[in-house]
């Protein structure tokens, strides 16, 4: 074969190092993107924050207060157009539309210092910044909360239980014991291992005779445990929880529920709870009761009963903090449209406090640029590798709440009947509609919506929540399976107790809403929507 020579043209995306950066802050979460920023903010020195706001170009907006072509934008686009300006505002709790309206109100609510200084003011005032305590609760006031406040002030199971035995005169030896069963217990408030496996993590697998000595003192503790509040804490599993809190029924005179109740019930936990859980009624009568319309009748009452007790004593010790979502995005209603859809328009608005302030360090850039003429060797090129990566760490940042903000306007713009009606006017959304639209890749839409949450005037959601496939309907289109998941939350509401609706059943209801939704697919639902079946909703 003769040799020769040819032309191969071929194109590659080679993932710089910038590159690669802005895609791993893209995926980020809210926290873990704070845990970043502190993290670049330690290694790198040229990298400082902002004491002032940060200017809006900072966040990739510079285009925010640029007036709308009356030809190329509708209302709803000049609508948004003003949502950068908003955000900029968002933390004083300034929302309305008008700027000018913002500012005559401002001004007309200007305080009055020409005071003869023998008013009072609040040691509390919040308006004095971080110097004054934080203002208490008072219900009286109707004043509420704040989330976090509330989580902080929030005593834990174990705080709550080493509380009460202090209360409890017991000697050294006893009382340690307590605490070590305290501290091992889950959120739940069980002991999840026998006080045999705590002995040998205690003393080791070899000294048999201090195991022995251990097992004697936590099995006193344990018996002390189980006398603290709240009833059933201490116990190895579900049915010794709920036998406690009936022991604790039956000894109580003023309880109001039948002894004859309480010991069928007592009776009941002892058998399997596979049983209970498949309510199954005969079967237990004839465990627990005498039999006849009598037994069955007191069968069914005692296991109504034990359907109100609390299954997990320290549901409610459980820190709400862990489930505070901060959002990045803020949807705010901007009044009605003037099409003949009557839905409401929405301003789209980035999360200020989400935002982190940065810049590039005055002092230490201009001491570089000033020996940029002398030969700083290694050490000089190395301050400037640090210089470039704390701009394109600040630029990446900008760009990741840039793309965040537009693809959070797109999601706004195709669910409006979703902010204006709720679930059951969910529209069919996919990743591609979203990347075709504003010219992204498919993945970068989905390391937006992953761990990104947008308060609404509806509620907090997460930016994959307004993703959803789409089933076939009768007129030929497409509904959402959130509406449908809906749809079936509504139907079981509403669904008579004695008869509860089963998955066939509730697939005809939806093909008479022009729905075509196979029994397969309801149970998937239903499933997700954490909606017991047919034979488990059943009244007793």
């Amino acid at each position: 074969m003769k040799p020769g020579l040819s032309l191969r043209v071929s194109q590659h995306l080679a993932l710089t190092p910038q590159l690669q950066q802005s895609i791993r802050l893209l995926q980020l979460s809210t926290l873990e993107l704070g845990q970043e920023v502190e993290q670049m903010l330690d290694e790198n020195p040229f990298l400082e924050r902002a004491s002032d706001e940060a200017p809006r170009e900072e966040f990739g907006l510079e285009h925010a207060n640029a007036p709308a072509q009356a030809d190329e934008h509708s209302a709803d686009d000049a609508i948004y157009s003003g949502a950068s300006s908003a955000s900029s505002t968002g933390a004083e709790g300034d929302f309305d539309a008008s700027s000018d309206a913002d500012h005559s109100s401002s001004a007309a609510e200007e305080p009055d210092w020409s005071g003869d200084g023998t008013v009072e003011m609040a040691p509390n005032d919040s308006e004095w910044g971080g110097d004054a305590p934080p203002r208490t609760r008072n219900d009286t006031e109707g004043d509420e909360a704040d989330a976090t406040e509330l989580a902080r002030s929030q005593e834990s199971l174990t705080a709550f239980l080493h509380r009460q035995a202090l209360a409890l005169r017991l000697s050294e030896v006893d009382s340690a014991a307590l605490r070590f069963l305290i501290e091992s217990l889950n959120d739940d408030g069980y002991l999840e291992e026998s006080l045999q496996e705590l002995a040998i993590a205690l003393a080791g697998p070899d000294d048999l005779e201090q195991i022995d000595e251990l097992v004697h003192r936590f099995t006193v503790a344990q018996r002390l445990l189980q006398t603290l509040e709240p009833v059933g804490v201490g116990a190895r599993n579900l049915a010794e929880c709920l036998t406690l809190q009936l022991s604790a029924l039956a000894a109580d005179a003023h309880s109001g529920v039948p002894p004859d109740v309480v010991q069928t019930a007592l009776q009941i936990c002892q058998q399997p709870l596979e049983m209970l859980a498949r309510r199954d009624v005969r079967r237990l009568t004839q465990a627990c009761t005498e039999g006849g319309a009598a037994g069955e009748e007191r069968t069914r009452a005692a296991m109504a009963l034990i359907a109100r007790l609390e299954p997990r004593p320290g549901r409610r010790f459980v820190d709400v903090e862990r489930n505070i979502i901060i959002p990045d995005v803020i949807v705010r209603k901007a009044g009605r449209s003037n099409g003949t859809s009557g839905q409401q328009n929405f301003i789209v608005s980035l999360n200020p406090d989400v935002m982190p302030r940065l810049r590039v360090h005055d002092i230490y850039a201009g001491a570089l640029r000033g020996g940029k003429g002398s030969k700083g060797g290694e050490g000089h090129a190395g301050l400037q590798q640090r210089l470039q990566e704390a701009r394109w760490f600040i630029k990446n940042i900008q760009q990741r709440f840039d793309t965040i903000l537009r693809v959070s306007r797109a999601i706004v713009e195709r669910q409006k009947s979703f902010f204006t009606h709720g679930e059951l006017a969910m529209r069919p959304l996919v990743l591609r509609d979203i990347a075709d639209e504003l010219g992204l890749h498919e993945s970068t839409i989905s390391r937006v919506t992953t761990a990104k949450y947008m308060a609404t005037p509806i509620g907090t959601y997460e930016l994959k929540y307004f993703f959803g496939s789409g089933l076939g309907t009768e007129t030929g289109g497409n509904a959402s399976s959130t509406a449908v998941r809906a749809l079936i939350k509504q139907f079981v509401a509403a669904e008579s107790p004695t008869k509860p609706l089963s998955d066939s059943q509730l697939a005809e209801m939806l093909k008479e809403q022009g729905i075509e939704c196979a029994r397969r697919t309801v149970a998937k639902y239903r499933e997700a929507l954490k909606i017991a079946p047919a034979n488990l909703r059943k009244a007793l």
